[in-house]
């Protein structure tokens, strides 16, 4: 009877790949009781490779109406959606898809959305260069933001491979005296391994330099932690999250 009752629920869900840890999962479904849509429920997908996604589609054809996309399947994900808006294309990547009422899947990038607004109303003057650190499909959108606020940046990265990449041997005190944003794009950090941090000369940081890591768990990274001892802005990926979880809700029900 409970299996003949859920085929009627409408169905929302995460793609990903070792996502028990989720945070969309909790949020989502602490927002529709709050909202008592007892016939909404939110599932993890935990895929093995994203081929299995097609499977997904076919099992829950009609009830799904939208899904968040996280690592590592932000990329490889435009394979299997019928259009993609400007942004995501633009970025890159994919971290939302909605199912029109025709059946087509739309690709969306709402961590651009999360990280621009959680990022623009801390920023200061002098705060106009930034660095990344990270290459991989989160740093696309930190990267978008930037070149919208017309923000200066580098990508860290252990293997440059462009211009617009340095190496974490590259980061002097004379670059942290110009670049004054950190933002850290890299698993490094991550429960459970909460003492590891990226290897940057922290002791170069000064209360000029904002260090924002897109990690929530822990709450204060290692990495935040260092720069809080020399007495810089800190901030974690939480608001982030929750902005771009309401803006795939928007986009939903829009």
């Amino acid at each position: 009877m409970e299996d003949q009752e859920r085929l009627n629920n409408i169905f929302f869900g995460l793609i990903g790949k070792n996502i028990s840890y989720s945070f969309s999962k909790t949020y989502f479904s602490k927002k529709f009781k709050n909202l008592q849509l007892s016939n909404s429920e939110y599932l993890n997908f935990d895929l093995k490779r994203i081929e299995d996604f097609s499977a997904i589609i076919h099992k829950f054809k009609g009830s799904l109406r939208g899904l968040n996309v996280t690592i590592p399947y932000k990329l490889s994900i435009f394979n299997y959606v019928d259009h993609v808006d400007e942004t995501a294309n633009k970025v890159g990547a994919i971290n939302t898809i909605k199912f029109a009422n025709n059946g087509s899947l739309i690709g969306y990038n709402t961590d651009v959305f999360g990280f621009e607004n959680s990022l623009t109303p801390i920023l200061k003057k002098h705060h106009n260069k930034a660095l990344i650190l990270g290459t991989g499909g989160a740093s696309k959108a930190i990267s978008y933001v930037f070149e919208k606020l017309n923000i200066e940046y580098f990508k860290v990265s252990r293997n440059p491979k462009d211009a617009l990449q340095i190496s974490y041997e590259d980061i002097t005190n004379d670059l942290l005296n110009k670049y004054t944003i950190i933002v850290n794009c890299s698993p490094v950090g991550t429960f459970p391994n909460i003492n590891d941090k990226p290897n940057i000369p922290y002791h170069f940081l000064t209360d000029k330099h904002l260090l924002y890591d897109l990690i929530y768990n822990p709450t204060e990274t290692a990495f935040l932690k260092e720069g809080k001892k020399q007495l810089t802005q800190i901030k974690n990926g939480y608001e982030m999250l929750e902005l771009q979880a309401e803006e795939s809700w928007r986009i939903w029900n829009n």
